[in-house]
C-alpha cells in the first residue's frame, strides 16, 4: 500500500519538480541510465575498461538505499562505442561486471543491464525507442513500467521514460542548462544521490509514528 507523500516543496535538495515525486512501494521498478548518472561520463568518448569507470560521488550508498526502495533495478544504456568498433562487447561486459560487483559490495544491486550498441538513431533498440524495455519485460514480466522511475542525464532518457510510462528524473551532471519545464521531465536533481534522498523522503509517512 502506498504511504502518504509529503509536499514536494519540502523534499530535500529538490531542484525542480513538474509533478509530485511518487511514493515508491515494493511493486516499483527503477530504470537507470549509466554514464553521467552512475559513473562520470567520459566527454566525447567511451568507458573502455573498468579502470576508467569512476563512480560519481555518493552513488554506491545511494544504490544501497535504492535497492531497499525498488523491487527491480535495471540499467538501460546506449553504448554505441561497440557499434563503432572502438571497443568489443567483451570489453563492455567487463565494465558492467565491475560496476555490478562494486554496487553489490556497497550493499546495493543491479538486477539487469540492457545496452544498445547500434549506431543509427532510428534503431528500435536505441533510446528513446523502447527496444531495451521490451527486452527487459521479457526477462522481468512482473515489472509494470507505469510504476517505474527513469533516471537519466539526457533528453533521450526522458523521452524513453515517457515512452514506457515512467516517472522521469533528469540529472544535471552533464547538461546543467536543461529546460526544466520540458513536458518530458517530471523532476530535476543534480545527482543520483540527491534524487535518492527525495525518493526516500516521498516514500515515508508524512507523520511517522514515534
Amino acid at each position: 500500500m502506498n504511504v502518504p507523500r509529503p509536499n514536494s516543496s519540502l523534499l530535500p535538495e529538490t531542484m525542480h519538480t513538474n509533478h509530485p515525486i511518487p511514493a515508491i512501494d515494493s511493486n516499483w521498478t527503477l530504470l537507470l541510465d549509466r554514464d553521467g548518472v552512475i559513473n562520470r561520463q567520459k566527454e566525447g568518448s567511451y568507458i573502455f575498461h573498468p579502470g576508467e569507470f569512476d563512480f560519481l560521488p555518493d552513488v554506491l550508498p545511494a544504490m544501497a538505499t535504492l535497492s531497499r526502495l525498488f523491487s527491480t533495478i535495471l540499467v538501460i544504456t546506449n553504448q554505441r562505442g561497440v557499434g563503432k568498433g572502438l571497443m568489443t562487447e567483451s570489453d563492455l561486459h567487463n565494465v558492467h561486471a565491475y560496476m555490478q560487483q562494486q554496487v553489490a559490495q556497497g550493499g546495493g544491486r543491479i538486477d539487469g543491464i540492457y545496452y544498445c550498441t547500434d549506431t543509427e538513431a532510428e534503431s528500435p533498440c536505441r533510446k528513446p525507442n523502447t527496444g531495451m524495455a521490451q527486452q527487459a519485460i521479457r526477462d522481468f514480466p512482473e515489472c509494470d513500467f507505469t510504476r517505474s522511475v527513469m533516471i537519466g542525464n539526457s533528453m533521450s532518457d526522458m523521452h524513453f521514460g515517457r515512452n514506457v510510462g515512467a516517472y522521469t528524473i533528469f540529472i544535471t551532471s552533464t547538461h546543467p542548462q536543461v529546460q526544466r519545464a520540458d513536458a518530458a521531465i517530471d523532476a530535476v536533481f543534480d545527482s543520483l544521490a540527491a534524487a535518492t534522498r527525495a525518493l526516500l523522503a516521498a516514500s515515508q509517512p508524512e507523520n511517522p509514528a514515534s
